[in-house]
C-alpha cells in the first residue's frame, strides 16, 4: 500500500515523527505489471524514494531488481520529494502555522533517489520508457545500467524516451531515478516567487507519470489532428492526420497506418489521454472518417506520415460538431485512433489514440493595441484568474475538478497557468467544461534569466539553450489538440530574445501548434512576434473599488494579465484550521506584523495597506471577527467593482477593456492574499462578489460616473426589462428612488446605461445604501445588486503609483454601516439526496421578518456539519444577499452527500447586522 497525500486532503495533519525519521521497509510496494500488448502504455504506479545521503549502496546495485529498500519511504506516481515525506508522516502539517520552517532545507541539497519496479512477462515487444516531469534533472538507470544522465534529463517539461529492450528481462524489472536538487533560479524547472512560502526541497522530484511502453518493429509516434474549420460559415472543417512512425528494427518494414476519427460520447472524468493513451472504441459514437496507408522503412528509420482532405475526402468534415467556451455552446469533442500493423502479422504493431477539439481561435490586437481574442467569430470578453497548482505539487483529479467547477460558478471563462503547467488530466478538464486556458513559462526565475533584469533567473548556458527549445517542443506536442488552450505566453514580465523566441517558435511551429503566440504578459514587444497587446500595470496590493474604472493603469481598458486588489482574508473556518490563537491576535492586532502566510516578498509581507484603509473606510476592528466581518464586506466591493468595470467597459468604441486576469483564481496553500476561494475550498466576499458581478445578466453601479448600467453576458438579446435604483440610509430611510421601464440590451457582452444617479441627494448621510433591482417583462426579478457608497469619495495619488498599488490620500466613509441596527434573518430549508449521483441539494428560503426598515445586509449561509465545520465544496446559486423587512430569497446549495459525513446538515447564518444562528436543513 502507497501513502499518498494529495492536494485534496484536508484533513489533520499527519503526526509528526521527526525530521529524517526511518519508515519500515517499503518493499511490499507492489512492482507496476506492464502488459505484453504492443500499444500499450503502462504508468509507473509507484516509488520508494530515500535521500542519497543515506545510502552508501552503489548506483548499479540501488538500480537492481531485489534490491530491499529498507527504511525508504512510499511516493506516488507522481510525487515531489517533500509530498512524499508528508504523506509518510515525517514532518508535520506545512499548511499551520510557520511549521514548514520545521523542515530542514538542508535534507534536499543533495540528489535523492526514486526507485520503482515492473513487471515483464513477454519480452519479444520492445520496451521503451517515456517520460518529463523530471525536477530538476536526473541520471536514470534500468536494471543496474545507465541509461542516460542528468546532462541529457534536465527540465521539468523536457521529455524523453529511451529505448530500453536489451535491458528487459522477464519477471521483474527496475528504474531508478537519481533526481538532482531543484533552484528555479538556475534550473529551467518551477519556482514559486512571491505566491507563497517556497517548499524546502523547490519541488524536487517526479510530477508526471513515467510510463513504460511496448511495440512492436515498428513504434507510432506524435499521432495529432490538425483542424482548420471554415470561418465564417463553420460549414466544414479539414482535418490534416500526422504521425510519425519509426522502425525500430534491423530490418527493413512494409506498415499500414490505418487511421478513424470520429466524435466522442463524452468526456472522462479525469483520465490521461496523451500519446498512446486513450479512451476505448467504445467512447466514439460515430466514425466520420477512415483512412490507411502503407509505408515501407529502412531499417531504423523514422518518418512523418500525413493525411490531408485532398487525399481523403473523409477528412474534411460536414458540418463539424464545433467547440465553444462555456455559457457559449457545447464542447463536444473527437478522437483520432490510429493503428500501425506489420504486413504479416496479424497483432498491431502499435497504436495511439488522441482527443481533440474543433475551434478557431485568433487574437488580433484591436486599435488601441490591445489584444482582443475571438473564439469561432464571436469577440470574447476573457474573464480570468491565475490558477495555481498544489504548493508540492500533488495532483488529485478531484480537488482539481472541484476548482474548475468552483470557476465556472464565479462566471469565469478563462485560466491562467503562469509555468506550473498542469498534467494532462487538468486540461481534458478544462476542455470537458468549456474553460479557457492562457498557459506559459514563468516569470523572474530562470527562464527570464537572459532576458528580465529585474528578475533573479541566471543568465543561460548553451545547454539551457537546448532544455529550452526541448520543453517548447513537449509542451506544443502534448497541449496542440486541446482546444481550451488559447494561447501560449512564451514570456511573462518579459519578453526574450531573437534568439529565444526564434528557438520557441520554431518548436510551435514543428508541433503544428494553431493558436496564437504571445510575446509576454507585460507591455512589451518581441522581435518576431511583436507587441504583446497585454498590461501588467498592476496593482497587486489595495486599491479602493473605484480604482478599476479610470483607463489608466490597471484600469478597465485593454487587457489586463495579472491584477487585484491584493489580500484576501479568509472565512474565520478557515483562519482557525491555518493559524493559531496568537497568530490571529496579531493578524488583526498588528498591521506592520510580517504575515508567514501571506508571502516570502518584502513588498507583500503585511496587510499595512490593507488593514490601514479597512480602518480608514470601516473603522478599526473591535475584535478578530469584527476584522474577518470587515474584511469580507470589503473584499465583497472590491472584487465585484473590478470585475464589472472590465465588463462594461468591453463594447466601448474608444480603449475597450478586452481582457482581465484576476490575481489569483486560488492560492497553492493557505494563504491571506490572491485568491477567490481558499484552499480548504470555503467561500467569502471575494468569492460572491465575483459571482454576482460576473452573473450573465447584471445590473450595475458605475463608481466613476455614477451610472446604472445592465450587462448582458448571454448570447441572445434581452428586452422588457425594467431597473429599478432606491438609496437608503443605514437605518433603512429611503432616500431616492427611481425606475426606467422598456429597457433593452445586446447580446454577447453589451451594455446599456439605465439612468446615472444625482450628484447630491438631499438628506443622504455620509454612509448610504443603494439597492439596484433588474427584472424582466413579466415582473420577475433576474438581478438583484446592492451597494453600500459614501458622499466622500476614495482619492487616489496617481502621481505617486507604482508597479504594485497606487495610494490613497483620503478614503471612503462607510462607517456609518456600524450603525445598522441588529436585526434576524429567519431560514427555512429541505435537502434532498439524489443516490445515483451521490449529490445533495438543500433548499434555503431567508427572509427578512423584522418590522423596521433597517436590512439585513450581505447575509451569509453557510451549510455545516453538526459539528460546526463546513461541508465543502459547495455551489450556491446565490449567498451573501441583502434583504430588506418583508422581503425573501430563496438559494440552493448542491455539494456530495458523503461530504456530510454521515451529519445531518445544518445552516449557519450570519451578516454584517445578522446575529449568528444555526438552524436544521435535513
Amino acid at each position: 500500500m502507497v501513502l499518498v497525500l494529495t492536494a485534496g486532503t484536508t484533513g489533520a495533519a499527519p503526526a509528526a515523527q521527526g525530521a529524517g525519521a526511518p519508515l519500515p521497509s517499503v518493499t511490499a510496494v507492489a512492482a507496476t505489471v506492464v502488459p505484453a500488448a504492443p500499444g500499450s502504455a503502462t504508468p509507473l504506479s509507484s516509488y520508494a524514494v530515500q535521500s542519497t545521503a543515506k545510502v552508501a549502496d552503489t548506483a548499479e546495485t540501488v538500480s537492481s531488481p531485489g534490491y530491499p529498500a529498507t527504511g525508504w519511504y512510499p511516493a506516488g506516481p507522481r510525487s515531489t520529494v517533500l509530498a512524499a515525506l508528508l504523506a509518510a508522516g515525517v514532518h508535520p502539517d506545512p499548511f499551520h502555522s510557520t511549521q514548514q520552517e520545521l523542515i530542514p532545507a538542508a535534507d534536499f541539497s543533495v540528489p535523492w533517489w526514486y526507485r520503482s519496479d515492473f513487471t515483464v512477462a513477454d519480452t519479444t515487444a520492445r520496451t521503451h520508457l517515456d517520460f518529463s516531469g523530471v525536477i530538476s534533472a536526473a541520471d536514470v538507470f534500468v536494471n543496474g545500467r545507465l541509461i542516460a544522465t542528468k546532462s541529457a534529463v534536465a527540465g521539468a517539461y523536457t521529455r524523453h524516451e529511451f529505448d530500453v529492450t536489451t535491458l528487459i528481462r522477464p519477471g521483474t524489472n527496475t528504474v531508478a531515478f537519481r533526481i538532482q536538487p531543484n533552484n528555479p533560479r538556475k534550473h529551467l524547472t518551477m519556482g514559486w516567487l512571491d505566491w507563497l512560502q517556497p517548499p524546502p526541497d523547490e519541488n524536487m522530484g517526479i510530477v508526471r507519470d513515467v510510463t513504460v511502453r511496448r511495440a512492436g518493429p515498428v513504434a507510432l509516434r506524435d499521432a495529432h489532428v490538425v483542424s482548420a474549420l471554415a470561418m465564417p460559415s463553420m460549414a466544414t472543417a479539414d482535418l490534416t492526420v500526422r504521425a510519425r512512425l519509426r522502425n525500430d528494427s534491423d530490418a527493413t518494414v512494409t506498415t499500414t497506418l490505418s487511421g478513424t476519427v470520429g466524435q466522442v460520447k463524452g468526456t472522462g472524468r479525469g483520465q490521461g489521454r496523451g500519446q498512446g493513451q486513450g479512451r476505448g472504441a467504445d467512447a466514439v459514437t460515430q466514425v466520420d472518417a477512415a483512412f490507411a496507408r502503407s509505408v515501407t522503412l529502412a531499417p531504423h528509420e523514422t518518418r512523418t506520415v500525413s493525411f490531408s482532405p485532398a487525399e481523403h475526402p473523409a477528412l474534411r468534415l460536414k458540418s463539424p460538431r464545433v467547440w465553444w467556451p462555456a455559457h457559449m455552446g457545447g464542447q463536444p469533442m473527437y478522437e483520432l485512433g490510429l493503428t500501425a500493423t506489420t504486413h504479416g502479422t496479424p497483432t498491431p504493431s502499435d497504436t495511439a489514440r488522441q482527443t481533440f477539439g474543433i475551434r478557431d481561435v485568433r487574437a488580433p490586437l484591436n486599435a488601441d493595441g490591445a489584444r482582443q481574442y475571438e473564439v469561432n467569430g464571436r469577440p470574447l470578453l476573457v474573464k480570468g484568474a491565475g490558477w495555481s497548482p498544489d504548493q508540492f505539487l500533488r495532483w488529485d483529479p478531484t480537488y482539481a475538478e472541484d476548482r474548475l467547477k468552483y470557476a465556472l460558478d464565479l462566471g469565469l471563462n478563462t485560466l491562467r497557468l503562469e509555468g506550473h503547467i498542469e498534467p494532462d488530466e487538468f486540461f481534458d478538464l478544462a476542455d470537458r467544461y468549456g474553460i479557457l486556458t492562457l498557459p506559459g513559462w514563468e516569470c523572474c526565475t530562470k527562464w527570464e534569466g537572459d532576458f528580465n533584469r529585474d528578475g533573479a533567473g541566471e543568465r543561460w548556458t548553451a545547454a539551457d539553450h537546448s532544455t529550452a527549445r526541448a520543453s517548447m517542443a513537449a509542451e506544443a506536442a502534448r497541449l496542440r489538440n486541446h482546444p481550451g488552450v488559447i494561447s501560449f505566453l512564451i514570456g511573462s514580465d518579459a519578453a526574450p530574445t531573437e534568439e529565444i523566441e526564434r528557438a520557441y517558435l520554431d518548436a510551435l511551429k514543428a508541433a503544428d501548434w494553431n493558436a496564437p503566440v504571445i510575446p509576454a504578459a507585460a507591455d512589451t514587444a518581441s522581435p518576431i512576434t511583436g507587441r504583446s497587446g497585454m498590461k501588467m500595470t498592476g496593482p497587486y496590493d489595495w486599491v479602493p473599488p473605484g480604482y478599476w474604472y479610470d483607463k489608466r493603469e490597471g484600469g478597465a481598458s485593454g487587457f489586463n494579465s495579472e491584477t487585484s486588489a491584493g489580500p484576501d482574508i479568509p472565512t474565520l473556518d478557515t483562519l482557525r484550521r491555518m493559524m493559531t490563537p496568537a497568530e490571529l491576535e496579531t493578524l488583526w492586532k498588528d498591521p506592520t506584523a510580517v504575515q508567514y502566510h501571506r508571502s516570502p516578498s518584502a513588498t507583500f509581507d503585511t496587510l499595512e495597506l490593507y488593514d490601514t484603509a479597512l480602518t480608514a473606510r470601516y473603522g478599526a476592528p473591535a475584535s478578530l471577527e469584527d476584522y474577518v466581518r470587515k474584511a469580507q464586506l470589503a473584499q465583497y466591493e472590491n472584487v465585484r467593482a473590478q470585475f464589472e468595470a472590465y465588463a462594461r467597459n468591453a463594447k466601448d468604441p474608444s480603449d475597450p477593456s478586452t481582457g482581465v486576469i484576476y490575481w489569483m483564481f486560488n492560492s497553492g496553500w493557505t494563504s491571506l492574499h490572491w485568491q477567490l476561494v481558499d484552499r480548504f475550498l470555503d467561500q467569502g466576499g471575494a468569492y460572491f462578489g465575483a459571482k454576482k458581478a460576473n452573473e450573465p445578466l447584471h445590473v450595475q453601479y458605475g463608481y466613476d460616473d455614477r451610472s446604472v448600467t445592465v450587462v448582458n453576458s448571454r448570447p441572445a438579446p434581452a428586452s422588457g426589462l425594467t431597473a429599478r435604483v432606491t438609496l437608503f440610509a443605514p437605518d433603512g430611510t429611503q432616500k431616492y428612488d427611481r425606475t426606467v421601464t422598456g429597457l433593452s440590451v445586446a447580446g454577447g457582452g453589451a451594455s446599456s446605461t439605465a439612468l446615472t444617479l444625482p450628484g447630491s441627494v438631499p438628506g443622504l448621510p455620509t454612509t448610504y445604501l443603494a439597492r439596484l433591482l433588474l427584472t424582466d417583462a413579466a415582473g420577475r426579478e433576474v438581478s438583484r445588486n446592492v451597494y453600500w457608497l459614501s458622499t466622500e469619495e476614495d482619492v487616489l495619488d496617481r502621481e505617486h503609483g507604482d508597479w504594485f498599488h497606487t495610494p490613497t490620500t483620503s478614503y471612503a466613509d462607510l462607517r456609518g454601516l456600524d450603525s445598522m441596527a441588529r436585526t434576524a434573518v429567519t431560514a427555512t430549508a429541505s435537502t434532498t439526496a439524489d443516490g445515483a449521483s451521490g449529490t445533495s441539494t438543500t433548499t434555503v428560503t431567508l427572509r427578512h421578518a423584522g418590522t423596521g426598515g433597517t436590512p439585513a445586509l450581505l447575509t451569509d449561509v453557510h451549510l455545516v456539519r453538526a459539528s460546526g465545520d463546513p461541508v465543502l465544496p459547495v455551489r450556491w446559486n446565490d449567498n451573501q444577499v441583502s434583504l430588506w423587512p418583508g422581503e425573501s430569497a430563496t438559494l440552493t446549495a448542491t455539494y456530495r452527500t458523503a461530504d456530510l459525513r454521515g451529519s445531518a446538515p445544518r445552516l449557519r447564518i450570519s451578516g454584517w447586522n445578522t446575529p449568528t444562528v444555526t438552524a436544521p436543513a435535513a
